[in-house]
């Protein structure tokens, strides 16, 4: 029997506490008790996964089973990952002899989840009965495995692979604090860790794993992933080498790798490898996907057009195909794609995920159209979806900026001057996303002497490594208080790291870009350890950049996005922390309007130049026409001469935006102090 998450982790509310009553009965086997208080409870909470399990449970204890096989179709409408559900279906069948179906339902039980026993050993028993010995060998093989292992581990994992992370992660803990180091507990953690997108932890897991167990391919292929995911594309792609050498044809190494060769910019690689993986799964959508992400980078708009029109093919609710299509901003959905996916997003069956791609995507479509108010629909329902999932809090965000302004101060600049790396090679672009910072890097990119990449995740790994371990002291995080300690050798170390290990994504240009706009909150710790790297803040009209974000669907990250007041917040912290900076750091960061290079090019790029140490070049007006990889939202707008139009876009939806307006307050006149 499982719990509701919240249940386990105490503090239970009446509906949890219930359940908990409910799931007694069902132990203490009063199932006609435990029916009548399930269905009483089902009509308070309808779609409760547990309430619906429990009526299934009692009713076919009771001999009621096609009841209970209708209580379980209901249950897979809402919840159709429940490996229990599947589990009970297949108790169904064998309580009506009917065994192709018992194998069918166990089959997808432990298809979810593998830490089910008791669909194993049913499995077992029905292929002898079929005299199916083959399969009948690989459930029993599973069943061993599964008694081989404490059955803390098995509960927890099957806690997990259901999705209820705190029971599993209380399980798991207590269990290791009371045997120490267990090579697939330890992994289990870090698979936590990973669905709580604490990489680091996850990280530092699998590598104790590997320690233990060198030849632990799942491990080493987990340990590669989280490398990946945070940023540490080379270490990753040293680990799925050594993958790759004892199974060269292993699909999901391959895979894999390409997505590392992506991360270092070996975007030509990662496309023939993409390409040469599609030629056995023809009908794979996320294959297709992949590929078109690599020739959009690549610049190459028409033929990732017709891959993103393949990954919808391949999949008709792929919510990732159409809001890529939407996203190169120049693409125009025919009717009949607008029909389809109007259909897809109103499906019952279509995951959220795919749901507020759709969203997304939609949204772009119609305000194409010219449909503002079908439009803005489309957004809000999306940004609802995204931030139901989002853990975001704005108030962590503000007493950092908080802590920014208490701990570099011009003092601190002043002892620590002449120190960190003098190299000069880095240019930094900060701002907000959607503020125009592809342009600028677009154009200095132009530039005979300077290399643009992506947006580095560097600084911000530099900014864990001081954090230390203990972040979840959000009311006084070690960083930026830190800053106050560091030595002189610190600080030159930290600078040089930062410089050895962006060198995997340059050529032998004289300067290089780090376009990742979130660094403005970092812009102190940048100073002491590179002095001589110019800083360039990318800034926008508020109501224009803080709507750009809002009907934006970010691959990952920037989580301040998908709440109109969540955006005006955020923009008011990056004013505040910007103000602060120029103060304690005069001379040291260049501010480019975006609307100072759409009304009046040259003389900005001009200014730009000077500023960045760079003589001027026709090139960099002419930035359209550089060929280079460009990886963000803006893509195909930066390969085109600059339009105006896009400026006042946001006034089409200003009838639904008075909210975000009020939340910016005077920001909407002081962004230009």
């Amino acid at each position: 029997m499982m719990m509701d998450t919240q249940s386990a982790a105490g503090g239970a509310s009446p509906v949890e506490a219930e359940v908990l009553r409910i799931r007694g009965l069902l132990e203490q086997r009063r199932y006609a008790e435990a029916l009548s208080a399930a269905n009483s409870l089902a009509v308070q909470v309808p779609e409760n996964r547990d309430v619906l399990y429990m009526c299934a449970v009692s009713q076919r204890y009771l001999n009621q089973i096609p009841a209970a096989l209708g209580t379980l179709d209901r249950l897979e409408r809402h919840h159709p990952r429940f490996s229990r559900l599947h589990q009970e279906r297949g108790h169904c069948y064998v309580a009506l002899r009917d065994a192709p179906r018992a194998i069918e339902a166990f089959l997808a039980a432990v298809n979810i989840n593998l830490a089910l026993p008791a669909s194993w050993g049913m499995l077992e028993s029905l292929y002898r009965m079929k005299g199916n010995r083959e399969n009948a060998q690989m459930a029993a093989d599973h069943v061993a495995t599964l008694k081989n292992l404490p059955a803390e581990v098995v509960a927890a994992t099957a806690y997990f692979l259901d999705g209820e992370l705190a029971p599993a992660e209380a399980i798991i803990r207590a269990f290791l604090l009371k045997h120490g180091n267990h090579v697939e507990a330890m992994r289990l953690l870090a698979r936590i860790g990973i669905a709580h997108d604490v990489l680091d932890d996850a990280e530092i897991l699998l590598q104790a794993v590997l320690e233990l167990a060198p030849n632990y391919k799942i491990a080493r292929f987990e340990y590669a992933r989280v490398l990946l995911d945070r940023h540490k594309h080379r270490r990753a792609i040293q680990e799925l080498e050594k993958l790759l050498a004892l199974e060269p044809q292993n699909r999901h190494y391959q895979t894999l790798f390409a997505t590392a060769c992506v991360g270092i910019g070996a975007n030509e690689k990662a496309l023939a490898l993409y390409q040469q993986l599609l030629a056995g799964a023809p009908h794979a959508a996320e294959l297709h996907l992949s590929i078109a992400h690599s020739l959009k980078t690549l610049g190459r708009t028409a033929e990732s057009i017709e891959a993103y029109r393949a990954a919808s093919a391949a999949q008709a609710d792929y919510g990732d195909a159409y809001w890529s299509l939407a996203n190169l901003k120049t693409y125009r959905f025919a009717p009949d794609e607008l029909t389809r996916m109007r259909a897809e997003e109103a499906r019952l069956g279509t995951s959220p995920v795919d749901r507020y791609h759709l969203c997304f995507a939609l949204g772009k479509a119609l305000e194409d159209s010219g449909d503002y108010a079908g439009s803005y629909r489309y957004y809000e329902r999306g940004n609802q979806l995204k931030r139901a999932e989002s853990r975001y809090r704005p108030e962590i965000i503000e007493r950092n900026t908080q802590m920014q302004i208490a701990t570099c101060t011009r003092e601190l600049f002043a002892r620590h001057e002449g120190g960190g790396s003098r190299a000069a090679d880095p240019i930094f672009i900060v701002g907000l996303p959607r503020s125009g910072s592809t342009l600028l890097e677009q154009i200095l990119a132009s530039h005979s002497r300077v290399e643009g990449t992506h947006e580095l995740a560097d600084i911000q790994r530099i900014v864990h490594e001081l954090q230390g371990r203990d972040e979840s002291e959000q009311s006084s995080p070690r960083y930026p208080r830190v800053l106050q300690d560091l030595r002189a050798e610190d600080l030159l170390r930290l600078g040089e790291k930062y410089l050895s290990d962006t060198r995997v994504y340059r050529t032998d240009m004289a300067f290089f870009i780090d376009k990742m706009p979130n660094n403005f909150r970092h812009i102190g710790l940048i100073h002491l350890l590179l002095p001589n790297a110019k800083i360039i803040d990318a800034r926008r009209e508020p109501m224009a950049c803080c709507f750009s974000n809002f009907k934006q669907l970010f691959a990952s990250g920037q989580e301040f996005t998908y709440s109109l007041v969540d955006i005006a917040r955020y923009y008011r912290t990056y004013l505040e922390l910007m103000r602060h900076w120029n103060t304690v750091l005069p001379g040291r960061i260049l501010k480019v309007d975006h609307e100072d290079i759409v009304d009046d090019l040259e003389p900005t790029v001009r200014r730009l130049l000077d500023f960045c140490g760079l003589e001027f070049e026709p090139a960099c007006l002419d930035f359209h026409k550089t060929e280079r990889s460009v990886r963000t939202a803006s893509s195909e707008q930066v390969r085109q001469p600059i339009f105006r139009d896009g400026l006042d876009q946001w006034k089409n939806f200003e009838p639904w935006l008075a909210p975000l307006r009020s939340a910016l307050g005077d920001a909407l006149d002081k962004y230009r102090d």
